[in-house]
């Protein structure tokens, strides 16, 4: 049910919320003493394997900034994935920029992180204009949905050639009694995804242990995985953490 190999995509944002902790209001956002450097890091973790390279430029601006966003545009070697907001100004953004993919995603200034999917059935006619629009500029997009069937359908029916399933529920619930039924809900969406000829990506929560239930998951072409990387990069470095996930998602440990 997998055709290529389970692609990698790192997401970088918790490097520049570490930065931001200490550098919020200094004027640069990289070099001298300001660190770590989000970009930099990125480029160690294509060396070590990453299929591409995932930031979402918040409204609030509360990690990634727009210079990193630039900066990795000149100099990133795989692919570039911008999250961003269904809003005029990031497509705008987007069409100065020229990610590789877009990945279109809720925004919520109280949630520390992304914690649900779009609206896309209350959201139809915003969604759709984005979708369009970044289509025309010849960016791959992508729309950051709940594991839901109408989601799903209406996600084919706007155009989106890829979805991304967020797959928080089933991390949240894993040591729960939630667990299965979420990872069932997960492995239904993959395949009506595929049904309905969506490329199939997943993200949100997924670390090194329940990575083994989801590269299971059918039809799945790439994972997006930030937080549980970098945190296991304190540890070993980030190419060790990059080279470890890349063989739990391709079970060779």
């Amino acid at each position: 049910m997998r055709q290529t190999p389970l692609l990698l995509g790192l997401n970088i944002d918790h490097a520049a919320t570490l930065r931001e902790a200490r550098y919020r209001q200094f004027a640069r956002d990289c070099g001298q003493m300001v660190e770590p450097d989000p970009v930099a890091l990125a480029l160690c973790a294509e060396r070590a394997g990453a299929d591409g390279i995932t930031l979402h430029l918040r409204e609030d601006r509360r990690h990634i900034q727009e210079g990193d966003v630039r900066r990795l545009r000149e100099c990133v070697q795989t692919r570039l994935n911008l999250e961003m907001s269904c809003t005029p100004q990031m497509v705008a953004f987007a069409h100065q920029i020229q990610p590789e993919f877009a990945c279109l995603v809720p925004e919520n200034r109280e949630e520390v992180t992304t914690e649900g999917g779009l609206d896309v059935i209350g959201q139809r006619a915003r969604v759709a204009e984005a979708v369009r629009a970044l289509l025309a500029a010849g960016i791959k997009t992508s729309l950051f949905i709940d594991p839901e069937p109408e989601a799903l359908e209406v996600a084919a029916e706007i155009g989106s050639p890829i979805v991304e399933l967020h797959t928080g529920a089933f991390a949240h619930s894993y040591y729960g009694p939630g667990r299965a039924a979420e990872l069932e809900k997960l492995h239904r969406a993959a395949e009506l995804g595929h049904e309905l000829g969506l490329i199939v990506n997943a993200g949100h929560g997924i670390n090194y242990i329940n990575i083994a239930e989801v590269r299971n998951l059918p039809w799945l072409h790439e994972l997006n995985i930030g937080h549980s990387i970098i945190c296991r990069a304190l540890f070993t470095g980030i190419s060790e953490a990059v080279r470890e996930m890349k063989a739990r998602m391709h079970g060779t440990i």
